[in-house]
């Protein structure tokens, strides 16, 4: 299958399966079977041959993303993932947090593992080096926030907040507001949260009712409830900065009405260091699906006299500000999507590899591993195309996030940040469905024993599937993608896109070993040309276009996947032909992409067809009918 991990048994120390394998259950020790070892060759391939790191190290402020310092940052962060966070994974889910009176405790572990990746400096990685960050291009520190992910991403979601925080408040915040702040968060010696959930809102961001009061001194208090607030309490650092949208005395309804207030925990004392504590509690943690390692808060403002907080940015426009932090934690959460199938496909190879279980279809010898049978073969090289697929999706788009930043070309900065955002409801939205599949197909490649928790990759599957409601569930993503990305422009993005894509297809059909790739990509141009003009002709049909909404989100994120896996293949052959890299390796990923052309590309005309037909047959279908 061309995988990079040349793995011909379990690691030394690592429980064999034996017990399981002849039924008897494991307990405690089981909870050490599942390790993480980061997918370096994989990621290094696609920085270099799609990505474009070498070009991106040669923007203007990104000169010290040398490809030696690349590698060595790749292979620390690599290090810190499987041997500090991988082991806190399963047992952090085990043990989950609890509420204590208004204290949030988490699991044992949380805070040394925290502590190491705050003095490491982690949190910093792509952030502003003015404030203490070591400034590398986010194309850098993606693939390192993958192997968080993968190696436990209940933890990761702490230290992603403070990312997020601080691309909004570089943005809006006042100077003074970023020289009191901003050091302490983005050093990670303070934490940070996102509040924008109510209980009557969900994710109609136009009902908040959280309100805010003038308290003279440019101070604010605050009076109202946030739900759903990951890390919104807890003892892992001395103080939480939290963004809260709230409206204004005279604020007008609707989202327009929303302005942004910085309230922490702890009030700073004429020091600058944490003091009073604010009005603000924690009331409950939600008992979740998955990610118990990780405090899902409800929070109260106001109880005894309201929160002070701070405005941030101009009054009433608090939603345009917090976008910058829900963008960033958009693609964050696609990045979760192909964390978590990475962490779930190792798993379902490891195990395949040794369970014994039936015979040879071929030869009709006993006493095989089960990676023998054709069907298991075949989840396994699935799981692993659609990993090379959207993995290069999502550098590639790191990649255009950098450009748009720091490229000194006005038409080019325009051009890739509309990429990014036209192509975000798809980095979110299909990557993590993806993503959810390749952990249900984990499960199937251990049968039953993947019904077990104690194997582990039940975990994984927990975790998962708030990845397609994080920031936004699927369908809200995929509204976006059509409304306000492609019928808002009249498509004039994605028509640049599709040529693009189409001219990858011309240089396949240049390329004469891989002539027979031209075709299947080509399919896929035809069928996002036609899609996009049936769109356009019926603009006006708004609830037939939007019942086809979710059909178009997949439809274009197969089609990016066959993309990147053409390009993949074209890079491949390429080195083949010069003689650079490892032969084996590199025939692999061209035949990872002639797999992933037969198998995923063709699901591409069943999407089609529904953006087409789906609409009609609901508007036939009364809604007491269901």
């Amino acid at each position: 299958m061309g995988s990079q991990r040349p793995r011909e048994g379990l690691p030394p120390g690592k429980p064999s399966l034996t017990k399981q394998q002849s039924g008897q259950h494991r307990h405690e020790d089981a909870i050490t079977m599942l390790d993480y070892q980061a997918p370096l060759r994989d990621m290094q391939f696609i920085l270099d041959e799609l990505a474009g790191l070498e070009g991106i190290g040669e923007l203007p402020g990104c000169e010290d993303a040398s490809p030696d310092l690349v590698s060595a940052v790749l292979e620390e962060a690599s290090k810190f993932a499987s041997g500090v966070l991988a082991p806190l994974n399963q047992a952090g889910d085990r043990q989950g947090c609890r509420l204590e009176g208004e204290r949030v405790i988490t699991p044992d572990g949380w805070q040394d593992a925290y502590d190491q990746f705050r003095d490491a400096g982690w949190i910093g990685l792509s952030l502003p080096p003015v404030h203490g960050g070591q400034g590398l291009p986010k194309l850098v520190s993606t693939p390192v926030w993958e192997m968080w992910f993968s190696a436990n991403m209940a933890f990761a979601m702490l230290p992603q907040l403070n990312v997020g925080q601080t691309e909004a408040l570089m943005i809006a915040a006042s100077e003074e507001q970023k020289a009191t702040w901003l050091d302490k968060i983005v050093s990670g010696e303070w934490a940070a949260t996102m509040n924008l959930t109510e209980p009557q809102a969900g994710s109609d961001l136009a009902a908040t009712r959280m309100r805010a009061e003038p308290a003279g001194e440019g101070r604010y208090r605050l009076f109202g409830q946030k739900i759903y607030i990951s890390y919104g309490e807890h003892e892992l650092t001395p103080n939480i900065v939290h963004l809260v949208l709230a409206r204004l005395p005279d604020a007008p309804p609707g989202i327009k009405g929303l302005s942004l207030f910085l309230a922490p925990k702890y009030l700073l004392d004429e020091h600058g260091e944490p003091g009073e504590q604010n009005d603000i509690r924690c009331i409950s943690i939600e008992h979740k699906m998955g990610i118990h390692g990780s405090p899902t808060c409800t929070l109260s403002y106001g109880d005894a006299g309201g929160a002070l907080g701070y405005l941030v940015g101009e009054p009433h426009q608090g939603l345009k500000t917090m976008f910058v932090m829900m963008n960033d934690a958009r693609f964050n959460v696609g990045v979760q999507g192909v964390a978590l199938g990475e962490r779930a496909y190792q798993a379902a190879l490891d195990y395949a590899r040794e369970r014994v279980q039936g015979r040879d279809i071929v030869t009709g010898e006993s006493g095989r591993p089960i990676i023998v049978h054709p069907d298991v073969k075949r989840m396994l090289v699935s799981m692993r195309a659609r990993l090379m697929a959207m993995r290069g999706l999502l550098y590639t788009a790191a990649s255009w996030f950098d450009i748009a930043r720091h490229h000194q070309q006005a038409g080019v900065t325009d051009k890739h940040r509309r990429y990014v955002d036209l192509l975000m409801p798809v980095a979110k939205g299909w990557c993590t469905e993806v993503g959810n599949d390749l952990c249900d197909e984990a499960i199937q490649v251990f049968g039953g024993m993947g019904f077990v928790e104690e194997t582990g990759v039940a975990q994984l599957f927990r975790d998962a599937r708030v990845t397609t409601i994080f920031e936004g569930t699927t369908g809200i993503q995929a509204n976006d993608l059509l409304g306000r990305k492609i019928l808002r422009e009249d498509a004039a993005t994605l028509r640049e896109l599709i040529s693009d894509i189409r001219g990858t297809a011309t240089q396949l059909a240049d390329h004469q070993r891989l002539a027979d790739l031209a075709e299947p990509l080509g399919d896929q141009v035809a069928l996002l040309d036609e899609t996009t003009d049936w769109l356009l002709e019926h603009k006006a049909d708004t609830a037939n276009l939007y019942a086809g909404a979710v059909p178009l989100l997949h439809l274009l994120g197969i089609a990016c996947g066959a993309w990147q896996m053409a390009r993949l293949a074209l890079a491949a052959d390429t080195r083949i032909e010069k003689g650079q890299g490892d032969t084996d390796y590199l025939r692999g990923l061209v035949a990872l992409a002639r797999f992933y052309m037969a198998t995923q590309a063709p699901q591409a005309h069943a999407h089609a067809h529904a953006v087409r037909h789906a609409g009609a047959v609901l508007s036939r279908f009364p809604e007491r009918g269901l």
